[in-house]
């Protein structure tokens, strides 16, 4: 499991709803604070990075223009040094579509991808779920 520093910024993300936590505990205990939830923004006018397949459902088109969207945020805030530490938490096909839109600053500030859809988990099994194994 990713250690998660205090103060670290956690993004808990799926295909179309991101929710950011701030951790307020230490790498040991963690006390995640929920500060703002990410949805969609504008669909309309703002499309998914790259080039989609032919055939791609609005569904699919809309997780992609999420998760470019979701990176565009976390590229900013590491460029105007937001903050130190970050981790990830998505579903596997959104790390896929958000890991090659990451800015090296951002990518510098990883401290690690968990695999796991938790959008909908409540926070204290998030917090268990993410929390170091106790001796």
């Amino acid at each position: 499991m990713a250690v998660i520093p205090h103060e670290a910024l956690v993004v808990v993300a799926d295909g179309g709803q991101a929710r950011l936590f701030r951790n307020r505990g230490n790498e040991r205990d963690l006390m995640l604070h929920q500060f703002e939830i990410l949805e969609l923004v504008n669909a309309n006018d703002d499309g998914p990075a790259g080039v989609m397949p032919d055939g791609a459902t609005g569904y699919r088109i809309d997780e992609a223009t999420f998760a470019k969207q979701l990176a565009e945020r976390l590229n900013d805030g590491a460029l105007k040094q937001q903050y130190d530490d970050v981790v990830l938490v998505a579903d596997d096909k959104t790390l896929g579509a958000i890991r090659p839109l990451l800015h090296k600053e951002t990518l510098d500030r990883m401290r690690g991808e968990v695999a796991k859809t938790l959008t909908n988990t409540p926070l204290d099994d998030i917090q268990r779920i993410l929390s170091p194994p106790r001796d």
